[in-house]
């Protein structure tokens, strides 16, 4: 299990302050560097660090931007970290080396179409790759 903990880094938090109008996203994305996306704004109000082997290449073959709204983002997005925090608290039921950390994903805050839809990907990745079901019903 020591391998899991390698195999599978995310780091994921997101930190907010203020309101999102004219906020720019910095994105960046090394597929040489375990397959890490970063997704910031000018300020650093917020980031989100994905690390995870194979991400970049399942999100190209995934549904484009724009295919879903916003708002379908944010839903379901409300409902995964809900779901995800609940099993990081629950290290006796849930696998730790996969639940690592709890997402900071304030609700009342937007956080724009880009951050969502990596975030509403990352989470369905992770379902196949880890073989986990959330009760988040499929868009």
């Amino acid at each position: 299990m020591k391998n899991s903990i390698y195999t599978f880094i995310l780091l994921l938090s997101i930190y907010s302050c203020g309101t999102t109008k004219d906020r720019k996203l910095n994105v960046t994305s090394a597929d040489n560097i375990s397959d890490t996306i970063r997704i910031a704004n000018d300020s650093l109000e917020y980031e989100i660090i994905i690390i995870e082997p194979g991400f970049n290449g399942w999100l190209a073959t995934q549904r484009p931007r724009g295919y879903y709204s916003k708002q379908f983002l944010e839903m379901r997005n409300r409902l995964y970290v809900t779901e995800y925090n609940q099993r990081v608290m629950q290290p006796q039921l849930f696998d730790p080396n996969i639940y690592i950390l709890q997402i900071n994903y304030e609700q009342n805050v937007d956080y724009g179409l880009e951050v969502n839809y990596l975030l509403y990907n990352y989470f369905l990745f992770f379902e196949k790759q880890y073989r986990q079901r959330f009760t988040v019903s499929r868009g």
